[in-house]
């Protein structure tokens, strides 16, 4: 036996489980690549994070930011003009109104996809912002409750003292309050 073992030994590696390292050179060790995954996606998202965690805005992105903020306050804005200027001097209005009706049709789809496609997207970002307003107001409501919470054990606090020193006015405005809820 020992003389086949050191053979065993010899061939197989001394300690070492010389069948796994020779089927890992075929195969990939399936524990080890998904470690490796593992930590590439981390390295990458570390990245991605420290990459976006403070945005650097440039002027042409102030520029954007604030031109985008116009279209609503301009239509609405414009609007109103419209009819003010109607009531102040009506023909002027009406000859201005004569030109807006020998716009082409095509012309008039053109900006109603502009428009819709703006206000699309506007919308789209709106209902993100909102949906993680949603998810920062959830995640407060453990405390809101903790402080309702509190604030009924003062309630409470208070009515049991006031009711000890025969204070009865004050009792029957507890009273009140909670006919109130």
């Amino acid at each position: 036996m020992g003389m086949i073992g050191s053979i065993l030994g010899i061939l197989l590696g001394g300690g070492r489980n010389a069948i796994r390292e020779t089927v890992e050179v075929f195969q990939p060790n399936a524990e080890a690549s998904a470690i490796r995954d593992a930590a590439r996606s981390t390295a990458s998202l570390a990245q991605f994070a420290a990459e976006f965690t403070h945005p650097r805005r440039g002027w042409f992105d102030r520029l954007m930011d604030g031109l985008n903020r116009l279209p609503r306050p301009m239509l609405a804005l414009g609007t109103l003009a419209l009819f003010v200027s109607a009531m102040v001097d009506p023909v002027w209005f009406s000859a201005r109104m004569q030109g807006v009706a020998l716009v082409p049709e095509p012309l008039w789809w053109l900006m109603g996809a502009i428009v819709s496609f703006y206000f699309g997207a506007r919308h789209q970002t709106k209902a993100q912002e909102f949906q993680k307003g949603v998810a920062e107001t959830l995640a407060r409501t453990p405390k809101v409750v903790a402080n309702i919470q509190s604030l009924e054990e003062l309630r409470h606090d208070k009515l049991v003292t006031e009711n000890a020193n025969g204070d009865n006015a004050a009792l029957e405005d507890w009273r009140h309050l909670d006919e109130l809820q």
